[in-house]
């Protein structure tokens, strides 16, 4: 995913296809949650003209991280789609998309991948099915962990009596 200038200006006004598979697995030293990352796979194309190259790519793949609740390995699936634009020596281009200045006589998509992977990651991942035997127990002495969907059907014992009062006074109605 590196190129040199040269290489770049022989498709000036021509196709330049991008469709690569990479390994970025130096990105689970920087955020230490990241447990394994698949081969991504980078399709797209390059525009290139004098002043600007602009890479239209799509990235692909997936990453495994640790449940927030159970730190089960969850599958993310990874699929995004990003412009990079790379302005050359000297060139000024108004634009609102973020650019880049190119250092040197190379352009090097792979730090851009790399952080756009970082920004992937959320706060916190869920993974589907609860699996009793992996991860962390999901009871202890006087817990339990317990679905939304079960935590609402629960009446609290302190407003049990509340409830019978309304049933008490639903059969009155109807009588």
């Amino acid at each position: 995913m590196k190129w040199t200038l040269n290489q770049l200006q022989k498709y000036r006004n021509k196709d330049f296809i991008i469709d690569e598979m990479i390994r970025v697995d130096e990105i689970k030293q920087v955020d230490t949650s990241i447990r394994e990352v698949s081969p991504m796979h980078i399709t797209g194309r390059g525009d290139i003209d004098s002043t600007k190259v602009t890479f239209h790519i799509k990235i692909e793949g997936h990453l495994i991280l640790p449940c927030s609740r159970t730190l089960v390995d969850v599958k993310l699936p990874i699929n995004v789609d990003t412009t990079e634009t790379f302005l050359l020596q000297g060139s000024v281009y108004e634009t609102e998309e973020e650019t880049h200045q190119v250092k040197g006589d190379v352009i090097d998509l792979m730090p851009i991948i790399r952080e756009i992977l970082l920004l992937e990651v959320p706060m916190q991942v869920f993974c589907d099915d609860v699996v009793s035997d992996e991860g962390a127990p999901q009871s202890g002495k006087d817990w339990e962990v317990v679905s939304e969907e079960e935590q609402s059907k629960k009446i609290d014992p302190r407003l049990a009596g509340l409830a019978k009062f309304f049933d008490e006074n639903k059969s009155s109605s109807e009588s």
